[in-house]
């Protein structure tokens, strides 16, 4: 349509505009419903997941008495279940092809597993069994080969052929929680460990390259699939620290919204966004380049959520918490989901635009941000608030009646770290 864009003819254009997107926003909130299902069928708390790297509809999850279960996630109900371990299922990982997966428990066991169900007849029993020295709190597999990672003690680097580590890496001595493999850089690895430390290994060196020690215990970390220096950190203290490599001394975004320890973190495929999983009964989703959530999830019967995984399209995340379900959600609270008419598709796309223009406009903002929450969380948040303005007023004070430069500024991002040895 030829259409003259001169603002002489068109006076009343941009609050036309503002009109449409503030009703484009109130509508966003309207439809934002984004609970799908909960596959429940376990047992025991659910401990850890695992996404099958070539099949969109085929997620694992492992529980706290030991038992593995496949689901599937378009008819959402389980297609296989195992009895994989005595005790915890501490982590499991799917294998780079699909075609097995890797399971460690508390019985200091590794098991590697078919996924396909076992033929008629067939017993269903591990294809090997690796039996371990300590017991393995959590595994990766490598990216491109048939190498795996476990931890417990130490961080060990096993070739799938062999029943002993080729290398072990330590630093330090303690319990390690976590260990994940680069996606982009496959032969580093970041681990953490309970001495509050995050140490970053170079499997080539066989040799830890450095370390950042914080304040607090670090529960696990995520890679940025998108750039392969950038990591996030989940942490005892109710934050979430994004960090580049090469500059540990600070981090680059100090994401602070929960009100109890985060216990897993997930990144979108995009690497725009990553989602977190935490001890406060919530998940919140966070922008990388952002210091608050832009969403947070819960459900009045969704206790301490303990994992948390992003889906390969871009469009879910599942959650898997303490009261034995596994729970399915859009990663976008207000999308249609099915298929779009042409027609509806411009118009989302145009809304999108709107709301993007307006973004920053007070009434815009105020509708795009309100969130209801449990009272419980509504509450922390409050007395937190609190908490940190008393400590501001009190540096202030203290620097006011001190000598000038005696009591230095820190900023938010530094105040976290204690040190980063090489």
């Amino acid at each position: 349509v030829p259409r003259n864009y001169d603002p002489v003819l068109h006076p009343f254009e941009v609050p036309r505009e503002y009109t449409r997107a503030l009703n484009a926003t109130k509508l966003e909130r309207v439809f934002a419903k984004p609970f799908l299902s909960s596959l429940d069928g376990h047992r025991d708390g659910v401990n850890c997941m695992a996404k099958h790297p070539k099949s969109l509809s085929t997620v694992l999850s492992g529980a706290c008495d030991g038992e593995v279960k496949i689901w599937n996630l378009t008819r959402r109900q389980c297609i296989r279940t195992i009895q994989a371990h005595e005790g915890f299922v501490r982590g499991m990982c799917a294998r780079f092809c699909g075609t097995s997966f890797f399971t460690v428990g508390d019985d200091k066991t590794v098991k590697q597993w078919k996924m396909e169900s076992p033929e008629y007849g067939e017993e269903e029993e591990p294809i090997h069994t690796i039996l371990g020295k300590t017991v393995y709190t959590g595994i990766d597999h490598h990216w491109k080969e048939p190498v795996f990672a476990t931890c417990g003690h130490q961080v060990d680097i096993w070739d799938e052929q062999r029943t002993s580590p080729k290398c072990s890496l330590t630093w330090g001595f303690d319990s390690i929680s976590s260990v994940k493999f680069n996606p982009i850089e496959t032969y580093l690895l970041g681990s953490c460990a309970s001495d509050r430390n995050i140490v970053l290994y170079d499997m080539r060196k066989s040799t830890p390259l450095k370390k950042v020690i914080l304040n607090m215990r670090t529960n696990t970390l995520c890679w940025n699939p998108m750039e392969a220096f950038i990591f996030t950190a989940a942490n005892e203290d109710y934050n979430l620290y994004t960090f580049d490599m090469r500059f540990l001394e600070s981090p680059v975004m100090v994401h602070m919204d929960h009100v109890s320890a985060v216990l897993d973190v997930d990144y979108s495929p995009t690497g725009k966004e990553f989602v977190s999983a935490s001890f406060d009964k919530s998940i919140r989703i966070f922008p990388v380049d952002k210091g608050h959530s832009r969403e947070v999830y819960h459900t009045k019967r969704m206790q301490h959520v303990i994992t948390v995984k992003w889906t390969s399209d871009n469009k879910y995340i599942l959650c898997g918490s303490d009261e034995m379900n596994i729970r399915l959600w859009k990663a976008n609270a207000s999308e249609k989901l099915g298929v779009l008419a042409p027609r509806e598709k411009a118009a989302m796309n145009y809304n999108q635009k709107l709301k993007e223009k307006f973004q920053f406009h007070p009434q815009i903002r105020r509708i795009a941000q309100h969130r209801h929450l449990p009272k419980s969380i509504y509450c922390q948040i409050k007395e937190q608030r609190i908490m940190r303005e008393a400590r501001r007023r009190k540096e202030l004070n203290r620097r006011k009646h001190s000598k000038p430069g005696s009591v230095p500024f820190v900023s938010e991002r530094k105040k976290h770290i204690v040190a980063v040895v090489k």
